[in-house]
C-alpha cells in the first residue's frame, strides 16, 4: 500500500477509533486526541488530573479499540522495580527462570507515577526510552508498539516524588484532564448506573500501529515549518537572544532539542490524521501546548501572579 492510501486509511481509521472510544467515553475530545496523536507519533504520554476522571477506563479502552495488550501498574511508596520488571526465580529443576513483570505488554498506564521512588521511575524510563529492560545482565526486548501513559495527581503532595525535569522530558505530551460540563456528566452518570455494558471492538493490529507510526516518520516536512518548530522552542528559553520579555521575566528554564524533535513528529501526525501530507505552521501550533507545557519551569514570580505555562506558549506563537 502507497504511503498515501495508508494516509487515507489514517483518516478513516482515526474517525473510527474515536466513535469506538467514545461508546465508553463521554467528552475528552482534546484528551483523546492528543493520546492517540501520542501512540501514532511512537510517544509516550502523562495525564495530569484529579482522581476520578476516568483515566484508567480511558486507557483501558483506547487499548481495546486499536486491538493491544493492556497491563495497569499502581505506583505506592514501597514499589520496587523488580515489581515492575519482574525477576529471576528457581523452578523445579532448580534453573533460573525469568518471571515477566506487568511493563511487558503493549500499552502501560503508570498510575500515579509520582508516588513511587526515584529508583522505580527510573527503571520505568529505561523501558521507555530503550523499549527495552535490564534484569540480572539480560536485555530483554519488549513487544512493538510500546506506550506508557503515566498519571499523576496534582493535588496531594504529601509524600510523593515529582519527576525531575529530565525524566518528564521523556514524555512527549503531558495532557490535563479537566472536569466534565454539565450535560457530560449527566451522560457518564445515565451510562453508568444501568446495566448496560458497552463492547469495544479492535479496530487496528500491532503491525498496523507500527505501520502507522513509520509512515507518518517518512511524511515530508517544508523547511520553514521545521525552522518555526525550533524558533518557536529556542523562545522558551530565557538567555536565548528571541526569547520575549514574557519568558525573561517569567521563566527559569525553557524546552530542550527533544521538544523540537516532539513538536514536528506530533505535527506530522496531526497533520496525517487530517487528511494533509505535509505539516504547516497551523499544525505546529496545535500540538504545542502539550508539548512545551511540561517542559517550561516557571519562576516564583509567575506563581505568585498567576501566570499559567498555557499563556506563556500561546504568547509565543
Amino acid at each position: 500500500m502507497s504511503d498515501v492510501a495508508l494516509v487515507e486509511k489514517l483518516v478513516e481509521k482515526n474517525r473510527q477509533l474515536k466513535k469506538e472510544i467514545a461508546k465508553v467515553i463521554v467528552g475528552q475530545d482534546k484528551v483523546i486526541n492528543q493520546i492517540l496523536l501520542s501512540i501514532f507519533s511512537g510517544g509516550h504520554s502523562l495525564l495530569i488530573g484529579v482522581p476520578g476522571l476516568a483515566k484508567t477506563l480511558m486507557v483501558n479502552t483506547i487499548a481495546q479499540a486499536l486491538g493491544l495488550d493492556f497491563k495497569r501498574i499502581q505506583f505506592t511508596p514501597d514499589l520496587m522495580p523488580s515489581d515492575i520488571l519482574g525477576s529471576e526465580i528457581l523452578d523445579e529443576n532448580r534453573r533460573f527462570k525469568f518471571i515477566k513483570g506487568p511493563i511487558f505488554a503493549n500499552i502501560i498506564l503508570a498510575d500515579e507515577i509520582n508516588r513511587t521512588p526515584p529508583k522505580t521511575q527510573a527503571a520505568l524510563l529505561e523501558a521507555m526510552q530503550e523499549r527495552a529492560v535490564t534484569v540480572a545482565g539480560h536485555h530483554y526486548k519488549l513487544d512493538l508498539p510500546y506506550f506508557v501513559l503515566a498519571t499523576q495527581n496534582p493535588i496531594e503532595q504529601e509524600g510523593t516524588y515529582p519527576l525531575p525535569e529530565a525524566q518528564l522530558d521523556r514524555f512527549m505530551f503531558a495532557i490535563n484532564l479537566e472536569y466534565p460540563t454539565f450535560q457530560e456528566e449527566v451522560d457518564v452518570v445515565k451510562s453508568t448506573t444501568t446495566d448496560n455494558k458497552p463492547q469495544v471492538q479492535p479496530l487496528l493490529t500491532a503491525n498496523e500501529i507500527s505501520e502507522i507510526q513509520q509512515v507518518i516518520r517518512r511524511i515530508p516536512v517544508a523547511d520553514n515549518v521545521i525552522e518555526y518548530a525550533v524558533g518557536l522552542v529556542g523562545k522558551t528559553r530565557p538567555n536565548g537572544d528571541t526569547a520575549p520579555n514574557l519568558v525573561k521575566d517569567y521563566v527559569d528554564w525553557g524546552a530542550g532539542p527533544r521538544a523540537s524533535q516532539n513538536l514536528i513528529l506530533a505535527a506530522k501526525a496531526h497533520a496525517a490524521v487530517n487528511g494533509k501530507f505535509s505539516p504547516d505552521i497551523e499544525n505546529v501550533q496545535a500540538v504545542a501546548i502539550g508539548i512545551l507545557r511540561h517542559r517550561i519551569i516557571k519562576n516564583y514570580k509567575a506563581e505568585a501572579e498567576g501566570i499559567s505555562e498555557e499563556k506563556i506558549i500561546k504568547d509565543l506563537f
